[in-house]
């Protein structure tokens, strides 16, 4: 079992270019696009958050239901659901405004327990930025790694939400021993200041890096590089793009027996040039639609 853990809003997705191109709603959220991307690929996998009671609350979890993720640890509040709206640039790209005051994510609490069998805790976006929730799932966080389990970590920066970049910076470096894998794109990397390096250096096992079409590369503690390119398609959008690739890497490196400690290093060159390839399509496929449509597993064979 993989556990996601971090907020599901609703992204309005304009329909065309432009500020005042028309906007539809969306299911999205940076965990919640990674958990249905996991469900799709046919990982098993739990959403960890809190989700409203109104009519978007019960569409994102009827979502996740047939996607076939579990909810049991889902927790609710009569609260409106959090909106994210999205502006698509000419090539493609997603830039993001928040409507996030007084919504049901925001008070979720730190759970007693994992679902049974969780191997595996993904975390990131605008569930650690927004307090009261930020400290909750920090505290999850921490307890995970203390227990041993495999963290991931995408803190896929929505800086429009953080009001003190530096105090952020600070504590993203704070959380690093309680990382196993850092992923990050590289204009994330580009505002977080460091370098994959230093990163390793705190505690990940390895530090993956997007660059868009240019395809990702990962920098491993023991000194490896390694990359591939970006698998050509037409862009639609990159809405989702890199928590597909969230995804896609938990995916494989369940299926490769990774999601424990240690055990990146042993993937090599080939492992994980292989694990990159697979994302690297499978983000692919998620730019040739619109809106987080990630992929099923057999649209990757």
């Amino acid at each position: 079992m993989i556990a996601v853990a971090g907020e599901a809003l609703i992204d309005l997705v304009p329909q065309g270019r432009g500020a005042l191109a028309a906007l539809t709603p969306a299911l999205g959220g940076g965990p919640y696009n990674t958990a249905v991307a996991l469900g799709r690929l046919g990982s098993p996998v739990a959403f960890c958050s809190r989700v409203s009671y109104d009519a978007f609350g019960e569409a994102l979890l009827e979502r996740l239901r047939t996607t076939g993720v579990d909810v049991t640890p889902v927790q609710r509040g009569s609260e409106p659901t959090t909106l994210a709206v999205a502006t698509v640039g000419e090539d493609g790209s997603a830039a993001y405004s928040f409507y996030v005051e007084g919504t049901a994510d925001r008070l979720f609490r730190a759970p007693a327990e994992l679902p049974d069998g969780t191997r595996a805790v993904s975390f990131g976006t605008c569930s650690l930025v927004l307090e009261p929730g930020a400290s909750a799932y920090e505290e999850l966080m921490r307890r995970a790694a203390a227990r041993g389990l495999f963290t991931a970590l995408d803190p896929n920066i929505r800086a429009g939400l953080i009001a003190d970049p530096d105090a952020y910076r600070a504590r993203f470096k704070s959380w690093l021993p309680s990382v196993s894998l850092l992923k990050l794109s590289e204009e994330d990397a580009g505002w977080l200041g460091g370098t994959p390096r230093e990163w390793l250096a705190a505690g990940p096992e390895a530090v993956v890096v997007t660059r868009g079409g240019d395809g990702l590369t990962v920098f491993t503690r023991d000194g490896g590089e390694y990359a591939v390119p970006g698998e050509r398609v037409e862009v639609v959008d990159t809405i989702g793009a890199g928590d597909t690739v969230n995804a896609a890497l938990l995916h494989g490196l369940a299926a490769r027996d990774a999601l424990r400690p240690a055990a990146l290093a042993a993937l090599g060159a080939d492992g994980w040039t292989d694990l990159l390839g697979l994302a690297a399509r499978a983000a692919a496929v998620t730019c040739s639609r619109a809106g987080a449509e990630p992929p099923y597993a057999h649209e990757l064979d």
